[in-house]
């Protein structure tokens, strides 16, 4: 599978900043993108009116890792966590 890498970067209103790449299947638009980046946010306990995305551009494109795609079949997309994100979920 051929994916697109999104880098994300996102501040909390406590001005904690958090960075994770999106993983998405080749073609998804940049709204798709932040709608999975607030669906993830959300589903670990941080609610979008409690950050502001700072960006949200593309990286580049790769193929799949085996666990990666299989995430991305799940659930549309996988998150690559980095820096100021809570233990790896």
């Amino acid at each position: 599978m051929e994916l697109d890498v999104f880098d994300i970067y996102v501040t909390q209103n406590n001005g904690e900043q958090m960075h994770f790449d999106v993983f998405v299947p080749q073609g998804r638009s940049r709204h798709e993108v932040e709608k999975y980046a607030i669906q993830w946010l959300e589903n670990i306990g941080i609610q979008k009116r409690s950050i502001r995305f700072e960006k949200c551009r593309f990286c580049h494109s790769e193929t799949a890792y085996p666990e990666i795609e299989q995430e991305i079949n799940m659930h549309g997309y996988a998150i690559l966590q980095m820096e100021g994100c809570p233990s790896p979920v």
